[in-house]
């Protein structure tokens, strides 16, 4: 991965995070909401901090593995943010952007990943 494209996905899963944070507060107060939207908090700066964490990895192997976490927390993004959506009466403006940006990134994490994992049995 060239320089130039690890400091744009690093800066727009950072823009990621950033819109999860304020689409979750957005979100109405009840329970059951509440609990998802938490949910959804976790595992969608998860994306960014496994990204943030492969940056300083020991080893090609350790910095795929953070890549790869990256992955599973955006397929889990993915679930909560489909399942706020289907369970909400009325939905903060803005799920459509951030589901396909998660979806967006979640291909190129697996892009990458693929890619990596590739490079490492040459």
């Amino acid at each position: 991965m060239s320089s130039n494209f690890k400091d744009n996905f690093s800066k727009r899963v950072y823009d990621y995070a950033v819109n999860i944070i304020n689409f979750t507060k957005k979100l109405p107060n009840d329970p059951n909401t509440q609990i998802l939207a938490r949910q959804l908090l976790r595992s969608g700066t998860s994306v960014t901090a496994n990204i943030t964490e492969a940056q300083a990895a020991s080893s090609k192997k350790d910095y795929i593995n953070f890549y790869l976490h990256a992955l599973k927390s955006a397929n889990e993004t993915k679930l909560w943010l489909n399942l706020l959506k289907d369970t909400l009466d009325r939905f903060p403006v803005g799920v459509e952007s951030i589901i396909d940006e998660t979806i967006e990134i979640s291909k190129i994490l697996g892009a990458s990943v693929i890619t990596m994992k590739k490079s490492l049995q040459k």
